[in-house]
Parts: structure tokens; C-alpha cells; sequence
């Protein structure tokens, strides 16, 4: 009897570690869709979207369309696929542009799982508490408005005025009552300080000059301002946010405004250059800036701008040929006799674009920092020590000038950015 029952205690015993065992490895087997959302954006983001085809289709709910297995070998290696002739592959590459996908033969069937997971994902619907707004709802004005307090305001107005009113009536009577009298007439007659103003020369003499260079000082303030267009904003036919592009996503002011390496010009990018990026951003998930009534709808459409000018279809993931161009407004302009190279102070100079843009990777709608006047710019010449360590172009001016004036720095406006000649021609 002992050994049956130890028997069977051995028996029950590996029966429990048995399913614990069955348990976990179904537990690990389990697909992962946070893990999935990960290996979504490293490897698939580039070309597919959920809900929507880009470069490739959309991929929400592809696990119910296709085979597992058939996934499994089309993932890690769709030319081999199409090569074969497999039906399925053939026909997903002639219907996009007989684009071949990427092979992906480092993800192992567990990786594929769990981004199959991520694309069946739906996430639960939350309802809001009771009392609470849902986001995006103007909760009902409350308290006292902004009409009220104004309409209390003039009515204390109002009252203080009849109050005023009434004291100085009362006043007069009080005065009336006592006797007092204004003998006005018995006063002396006094000459209008106008006429004692003419009568005096000299104070006229004075008076005249005064006049005379304040207003020429007036006039010569105002006339200094014509062509300076500090502060000038226009409103562009397609809403750009260099907050957004130069600020959140950190893109270098050089890599859309090329020639400004090689050119005088810093240049206006083609829409080209802004394709290179909105071929597979189509819409906005940034944040929004309500406040400012810029919402992801409103960057949205804008995006949907930039389509309609270059012509690309954004549902079949090519160029129609019918563009339209988009008329830029220009907001930096300097006047046909001044010379400036944007190369010689961006490349050579490695001056930063900030120094005379501002912080243009907080402009939302960029503008003209800086009044860019003669002024501005000599000042900058005075101030600014010229970048000559490892710079063969100024090796030996250099050395013959910091001799000349006895110094280890040398600004630009001791190299020669004082005289006429470098700016006027």
C-alpha cells in the first residue's frame, strides 16, 4: 500500500509540473502587440501604414486575408516568392508598381506573430466618466461672463458721473447760500497768451527753429524705415511650421535650403525635397496647438496642399504629371545693390543661420528677425572674430593682418568688411 501510494503521488506531482510547464510555453508563445508595435515602426513604418496604403497596402487585419504560413515566407523573402510564381505574390506586386518589398530574414516567427498582433489590435473603446467633457467639447460657459462685468462697469461709470454731477450742484448752492459772490467783472483784464506769444519775438524765433528739427528729425526717422521690413510676415499659399520641421523633428536648416553650402542665395526648396519625407507622412500625429487654432486636421490639409502642387496620388502611390505651382512670398530681401553670399558666411564664415534668421526653429509662421540694414550689418562686421583655425583661405591674410594690428583675433571688419566695394557694386 505505501509504494501505491507513493506512486501515485509521483504521478500527480509530474502531471502538475507537466501543465505548469504547458502552461508557461503557451503563456511565452502568446503574441505580444506592444512588442509587435515596436518591430512595426523599426521595420514596416517606412512603407506601410494601418489603416491606409502607402507605398505598400494597408496592413490592419492582414492576418485574415492570408495564410499564416504564406506571411511567414513572404516576409522574410518576397522575391523568391514572386520569382516561384506564387499567385498571391505576383498579383500584390504588379498591383504596386512591381515594387519589391524588403526581405526581412532576421525576424523569426515569434517576431512576425507579434506584429501581426499589433495590426489586429483594436483598442477598447473608453467611455468618459459622468460629469466629465470629452476632449475636443466646449464645456458649457459657467460663472459670471464677460458681458455682465462690463455691463457693471458702466453702470458704476454712469453713477459716478450723476454723483459728480450732484455734488457740484450742491456746491453752488451752499455757496449761493452763504453770500459768496464772484465778482468776476472786477477783475483785471489780462492779454490772451497768445497774442503775449506773438508780441515776442524772440519766442517765436525759438519756437520756429524747435519745430523745424523735430520735424526734420521725424521725417529723417521715418524715411530711414522705408525698405525695412523687420518683423514682416506674410501668410505663404501652403502653411510650412519651421517650429515643427527645424524644432520637434530637428531637421537642418541645410538639408532643404541646399545651395546656401554653394551659393549666394540660401534658395527656396523644391517640393521634391519635401516629398523625399510626405511620400509616407500623410498626415499630422504631432501635437496640437488649439490655442493658436492649429489642429491636426489643419496640418493634415495643408499636407494634402503639397499633394495637389506636385501631383501625387496619394491612394495609388504615384505621380499623375498635373502639378500646380505654389507662389511663395518672399520674406528676406535686400536691395538689387547689395552683394551678400549666403556661402561665404554659411560655409566659410560657419556662421549659424540663427545668428541672422533668429530662433527660427520656434517660428510657427517664420518672419524677418532681424531689420538685415547697413547698420546691422557693419556692427556684425566689428563684433564677429573671423573662424581662420584650420582654414587654409585665411592662413595667410591672417598672419600679415594680426601683425598690422597687433592682435590673435581678427574681426571681419579688420579683414576688410568695412569698405564699400565688398557689399556695393
Amino acid at each position: 500500500m505505501v509504494k501505491f501510494f507513493v506512486g501515485w503521488r509521483q504521478m500527480i506531482l509530474l502531471t502538475l509540473f507537466t501543465l505548469l510547464a504547458v502552461s508557461a510555453i503557451a503563456q511565452e508563445q502568446e503574441p505580444d502587440p506592444m512588442a509587435g508595435k515596436k518591430l512595426f515602426n523599426a521595420n514596416c513604418a517606412a512603407c506601410h501604414k494601418l489603416n491606409k496604403k502607402a507605398v505598400g497596402p494597408a496592413l490592419r487585419g492582414v492576418s485574415a486575408k492570408y495564410d499564416k504560413e504564406w506571411l511567414y515566407s513572404w516576409i522574410k523573402n518576397s522575391s523568391a516568392m514572386i520569382k516561384a510564381g506564387d499567385a498571391q505574390a505576383v498579383a500584390i506586386w504588379e498591383e504596386y508598381n512591381k515594387t519589391a518589398m524588403t526581405a526581412f530574414p532576421q525576424l523569426s516567427n515569434a517576431d512576425i506573430d507579434n506584429i501581426l498582433a499589433y495590426t489586429d489590435y483594436v483598442p477598447p473603446v473608453t467611455t468618459p466618466p459622468a460629469g466629465t467633457t470629452p476632449v475636443g467639447v466646449a464645456a458649457p460657459a459657467s460663472g459670471i461672463t464677460n458681458e455682465i462685468i462690463l455691463a457693471v462697469l458702466a453702470l458704476v461709470f454712469v453713477l459716478l458721473l450723476v454723483m459728480l454731477f450732484l455734488v457740484q450742484k450742491t456746491l453752488l448752492r451752499i455757496a449761493q447760500a452763504s453770500g459768496v459772490e464772484l465778482a468776476i467783472e472786477d477783475k483785471p483784464k489780462r492779454t490772451p497768451i497768445w497774442q503775449a506769444f506773438a508780441q515776442n519775438q524772440f519766442l517765436v524765433f525759438v519756437s520756429v527753429i524747435f519745430l523745424l528739427l523735430s520735424s526734420a528729425y521725424f521725417a529723417y526717422g521715418y524715411f530711414m524705415q522705408v525698405g525695412v521690413d523687420q518683423g514682416y510676415m506674410p501668410v505663404q499659399p501652403i502653411h510650412y511650421s519651421h517650429k515643427i520641421h527645424a524644432g520637434a523633428n530637428q531637421i537642418e536648416c541645410k538639408y532643404c535650403h541646399s545651395s546656401a553650402r554653394v551659393s549666394k542665395h540660401s534658395g527656396i526648396p523644391a517640393l521634391n525635397v519635401c516629398m523625399n519625407c510626405h511620400k509616407n507622412i500623410a498626415e499630422y500625429n504631432g501635437e496640437e496647438d488649439l490655442e493658436n487654432g492649429y489642429t491636426k486636421d489643419f496640418y493634415t490639409n495643408e499636407i494634402k496642399k503639397l499633394y495637389a502642387a506636385v501631383g501625387w496620388d496619394e491612394e495609388n502611390q504615384r505621380y499623375t504629371g498635373e502639378t500646380k505651382p505654389v507662389k511663395w512670398v518672399r520674406i528676406h530681401n535686400l536691395p538689387d545693390f547689395v552683394y551678400f553670399n549666403h556661402a561665404q558666411h554659411v560655409q566659410v564664415g560657419e556662421i549659424e543661420c540663427q545668428k541672422c534668421h533668429g530662433p527660427v526653429e520656434e517660428m510657427e509662421i517664420m518672419y524677418q528677425y532681424s531689420p538685415l540694414t547697413m547698420g546691422w550689418c557693419i556692427n556684425c562686421h566689428r563684433e564677429t572674430n573671423v573662424k581662420v583655425e584650420n582654414n587654409e583661405y585665411y592662413a595667410k591674410i591672417h598672419e600679415e593682418l594680426s601683425k598690422k594690428y597687433g592682435v590673435e583675433k581678427l574681426t571681419a571688419a579688420q579683414m576688410g568688411g568695412l569698405e564699400c566695394g565688398k557689399c556695393h557694386y
